[in-house]
């Protein structure tokens, strides 16, 4: 396959690549199948020496998943969980499998895992297996009532309401305490090398591309290996140009030495993004273009409460940022790859898919290796990293190592979309009787990242139903009116931890404080009288007997003391119900959240350590969405570099957290790892409504917007 051209470098250290490839208009849609029993059954093996293997088929960024399955393997297996070794497979492992996304890890995998270790232990039992062969007997669908593992779980003792520190997956721990390479960043290779894809100071939503540019003092540093001018180095509408270097410390010398001019076309400024998404702007003309409820709303009554409130874009964050590495083989030798990549994504098949299409590979002949991810939420969902890496090191003909900056996490992946909501409810008698929510948002589903604008407009005629999750009232209101519209932006957004559940809920939750105050009544009494959903009102009275919700926290000459209680349904299948206590300095305005406390409803519980880190993580990251996280825009492109630019919850900032899980061995196992945001944000917001006397509006809050509230 010849696919690129090599232009002498006259006896220096570096050669300049062009590379030609057609792709087509149409990306690369991901396939994403449900798990089944079979395809379970190449998940778990056994060995020759008596031990079990489980490919984990989800990815592992911290969640435990690998924890849980690795527990229910061994219980249905009836063997110890060190007997069960846990290994990250590649694509050619196992069978394609869906994306690690919406925290469905264990509501998907954990069935057919049980099923399919139900199988093979019957199948070594009977002799019709032996360890080590590759004998297979077909997977039986037994329900979860036939299971030992599940049988187990449902006949577990109560969980303790609070535990230790939670400890990392035992197959791990050892790897994870002493260093060993776990993360794409830690792939090491014979003659490795490390690449960077250099990209214009703007948004990938305005065409750019490299113009002049200085190669002759780039390649006089002696670590430059090359300079690779590529079509298939673009993301979206930026046309980026790669440099290939000995060492990791030089490229920021050859990125210098280079000194790229960037062409760029059309610009904008921070103040076109809250245009686009004004929510009154769009009102204005009349109804949204989505309605998930629309009941008529009588005219001409006076509304009970009336608010609008916005909310900024947010940024990912990982701890990590992305990295991965390629390498190529001259030629596929019995049956191996010729493309092998490491990479820390969330769907692994997804981009091999990606990675065949622009490379004009069979995917046969590409191999992705899973590794350990040190934060996702969303953003590792598609191939970015993995092409730049790949395309560099076919360009040298060695393997390139391409780790993302800080910079470039924040400048390169999509964001949080904003969004503005405008809420207006009518209260009779004790009632809310009718509740109208419009908002305008960005797309996450349909993420301009991946998605040309003339295929986003046609997908947008169905709605993005991420933009709508969470804003679907979990009360019994008998007239409700729900509408949106998703704008494109002029920065990319996404997929971000809960889609559009944290900054909806927060909106939902708020204004549901307001109606009960407008009634005179007990915001946790209010919420009981308008729910109809028995675990929804559990979670309620687990977290306000927690709490000892009515010891309300008293204010003094110097600080203001306020308590919120927040909670609702995430997916439909989830609960959570929080509190939240906050001070207030009178002198600074500075908010301090003191304590939360998390009921916490998700179904049966394979690991009760493992949910709880999960919803602990999640309440941090309420703080965040409330009281720090605006990611900053200048002219043109994000402006945000590290994270002394982007304000994010610190350990001194976190609270004591109460978690407290409801058990519910009846209900099947659902998400964890998201819930907690339906309840933790409105709790804190509503704890400082109660503290201030005033309903702040726009997030998040910072201790000016205090001060000037309470001179007001």
């Amino acid at each position: 396959m010849k696919r690129r051209h090599l232009l002498a470098g006259t006896g220096l250290a570096a050669i300049t690549v062009v590379f030609g490839a057609g792709c087509s208009l149409v990306p690369v849609i991901p396939k994403r199948p449900a798990p089944t029993p079979e395809n379970a059954q190449g998940w778990i093996r056994h060995g020759a020496d008596g031990r079990y293997t489980l490919w984990v088929p989800c990815t592992e960024m911290g969640q435990q998943i690998s924890t849980a399955l690795q527990s229910l393997a061994a219980a249905e297996l009836g063997v110890e969980p060190q007997a069960v070794q846990l290994r990250l497979p590649g694509t050619g492992d196992i069978a394609r499998v869906r994306a690690t996304v919406g925290s469905a890890s264990v509501q998907d995998f954990a069935l057919p895992l049980a099923q399919a270790c139900a199988t093979l232990r019957e199948a070594l039992a009977s002799g019709v297996a032996q360890a080590g062969s590759s004998t297979t007997v077909q997977a039986q669908p037994l329900p979860a009532r036939a299971l030992r593992s599940f049988q187990a779980l449902a006949s577990a003792p109560p969980v303790a309401p609070e535990s230790g520190p939670v400890a990392p997956a035992p197959g791990q721990l050892h790897a994870i305490v002493t260093g060993q390479p776990l993360f794409a960043g830690d792939a090491r290779l014979p003659g490795m090398l490390y690449g960077r894809v250099l990209r214009a100071p703007a948004s990938a939503e305005l065409d750019s591309h490299p113009g002049a540019m200085d190669e002759a003092a780039a390649r006089a540093d002696p670590a430059c290996v090359a300079v690779v001018r590529s079509p298939l180095l673009r993301q979206m509408s930026s046309l980026g140009v790669g440099i290939v270097a000995r060492s990791p410390a030089a490229l920021d010398r050859i990125e210098a030495a280079l000194a790229v001019q960037w062409q760029v076309q059309g610009g904008f400024e921070p103040a076109e993004i809250a245009e686009r998404i004004d929510i009154d702007q769009h009102l204005a003309h009349g109804s949204l273009r989505h309605v998930p409820r629309g009941d008529t709303m009588p005219e001409g009554e006076a509304w009970s409460i009336d608010l609008r409130m916005d909310i900024p874009l947010a940024a990912h964050a990982p701890i990590e940022p992305r990295s991965a590495t390629a390498v190529w083989s001259p030629k596929a030798q019995n049956g191996h790859p010729v493309l092998r990549v490491w990479a820390g994504t969330q769907d692994l098949f997804y981009v091999r898919d990606v990675l065949a299409r622009h490379l004009a590979l069979d995917a046969e002949r590409i191999a992705v290796q899973a590794c350990r991810v040190g934060g996702g939420f969303g953003g590792r969902t598609l191939c970015t990293v993995e092409l730049e890496a790949a395309v560099l090191a076919q360009a040298v003909g060695a393997p390139v190592k391409v780790h993302w900056s800080r910079a470039q996490e924040f400048a390169q992946g999509f964001q949080r979309p904003p969004s503005s909501h405008r809420v207006r409810a009518r209260v009779r008698q004790g009632q809310v009787t009718h509740w109208w929510h419009a908002f305008a948002s960005s797309h996450i589903l349909f993420t301009p990242a991946a998605m040309p604008p003339w295929m986003q407009a046609l997908a947008d005629f169905a709605g993005d139903s991420g933009v709508a999750r969470g804003s679907q009232l979990a009360y019994a209101v008998p007239q409700q009116r729900t509408e949106f519209t998703a704008q494109r932006l002029p920065v990319h957004t996404g997929p971000w931890r809960g889609l559009g559940a944290g900054p909806n809920t927060l909106v939902v939750e708020s204004a549901m404080d307001e109606c009960a105050r407008h009634a005179g009544a007990d915001p946790l009494a209010w919420r009981l009288a308008h729910t109809t959903d028995k675990r929804l009102a559990a979670a309620f009275e687990r977290v306000a007997r927690e709490a000892r919700w009515p010891e309300r926290p008293a204010s003094d000459a110097t600080t203001l003391r306020g308590r919120g209680i927040a909670g609702g349904i995430y997916k439909g299948v989830s609960y959570a119900a929080a509190v939240a206590d906050v001070a207030v300095d009178r002198a600074s305005g500075q908010v301090r959240v003191t304590a939360m406390w998390c009921a916490h409803d998700c179904g049966l519980v394979l690991q009760p350590d493992g949910v709880r880190a999960q919803t602990e993580g999640n309440l941090v990251w309420c703080l965040g969405l409330v009281l720090h996280e605006e990611l900053p825009v200048a002219a043109s492109r994000v402006a945000a570099a590290t994270f002394a630019d982007y304000a994010l919850p610190r350990m001194g900032d976190v609270p004591p957290l109460h978690v407290h899980l409801i058990e519910n061995s009846s209900a099947p196992p659902t998400g964890a790892g998201e819930t907690a945001m339906v309840a933790g944000a409105g709790a804190i917001a509503n704890a400082l409504r109660d503290a201030t006397g005033h309903r702040f509006t726009r997030f998040p809050v910072r201790s000016e917007h205090v001060l000037h509230a309470l001179k007001a």
